[in-house]
């Protein structure tokens, strides 16, 4: 039986990558641990390089 936290944290990665890549609950499902902890990664990489990008184009324009 899976523990309440392991059902939150599930939910919270479904939810994470469904929101950044519009994927299906099925499809989020399909993907094994590994690859959706990549893919999690990879997306939060991806805002942190434009969080960045942001915040330099600001102080340039500061």
């Amino acid at each position: 039986m899976i523990g309440t936290q392991s059902t939150d944290r599930l939910w919270e990665e479904i939810v994470y990558i469904a929101y950044h890549l519009h994927w299906s609950l099925d499809s989020i499902l399909e993907l094994d641990h590994p690859t959706r902890a990549r893919v999690i990664k990879e997306i939060a990489d991806i805002n942190t390089r434009l969080v960045d990008q942001d915040r330099q184009s600001a102080e340039e324009v500061a």
